[in-house]
């Protein structure tokens, strides 16, 4: 299954590439955009998902959500994340796909075609990016770590708390990075290019797909708590090699 759902994710690429459906920009939010590319791919990816697998439930960011049994099989999808860096031409976005069965992940897929990565795994099975093995980096201490993080910019209300747990963090880090795109994040840290992420309010399509693999790559992803997402709603996601996870969740938890 993994490989024939990552072969399907690849051929999106000439659609993400097609510059009349990226011109095409409606606006759902401020700050909150859609193309006809998220469109066209969601419409694709859904098309092939159900063709491939009838029986495995499927929840897409673009509208058309069914009622959901989450003690099933379900396919979470972004078709893209980071679609603002899409219309701006920042080239950090990506397609995220998951499989949750019973709120636990077991497959992603997470493909940016402009760096042409291609990160995926599946349960017991590890993360890989193109082919080759990833892990999590073994950074001991948040002292030593880079850290990510997410805005939450369509919750601006939050931008106080952020900044201002960003700010904690970053007396306590190497330094701080954010790329636009959670399900981007999560495999920089799968891959050991980071070593923490958090962000707030995140929807399940945008950490679904990274959540898998981040797990497959020995990595840890809870909420603020330190507890399990559900994949039902939007959550509060912190991300870590392991090895400095409860020193982040100590300054998130405040």
């Amino acid at each position: 299954m993994l490989m024939k759902v990552a072969n399907l994710i690849q051929e999106t690429k000439n659609i993400i590439f097609d510059a009349r459906k990226k011109a095409s920009v409606e606006v759902k939010g401020y700050g909150n955009y859609v193309t006809q590319v998220d469109y066209a791919v969601q419409n694709f990816l859904k098309e092939n998902l159900r063709r491939l697998y009838p029986e495995i439930q499927f929840m897409g960011e673009e509208g058309d959500r069914e009622v959901i049994d989450f003690d099933g099989l379900v396919w979470i999808l972004d078709p893209i994340d980071g679609t603002c860096n899409l219309v701006r031409g920042l080239n950090q976005s990506a397609v995220s796909l998951g499989l949750v069965k019973n709120r636990v992940p077991i497959l992603g897929v997470v493909y940016n075609p402009f760096a042409e990565e291609l990160f995926y795994a599946e349960a017991g099975q590890g993360s890989y990016l193109n082919g080759v093995r990833i892990s999590v980096s073994d950074a001991p201490t948040l002292h030593e770590s880079l850290i990510s993080l997410g805005t939450a910019p369509y919750n601006k209300e939050l931008g106080r708390e952020t900044f201002e747990t960003a700010y904690e963090i970053y007396g306590r880090c190497e330094d701080l990075r954010r790329f636009g795109a959670a399900a981007i994040e999560l495999c920089n840290l799968a891959a050991g290019r980071t070593d923490g992420f958090f962000e707030r309010n995140l929807k399940p399509w945008d950490y679904a797909g990274g959540a898998a693999i981040l797990k497959e790559a020995g990595g840890i992803i809870t909420n603020y708590k330190g507890g399990a997402i559900s994949f039902e709603k939007p959550d509060d996601i912190v991300a870590s090699n392991g090895k400095i996870q409860n020193e982040l969740l100590e300054i998130v938890g405040k």
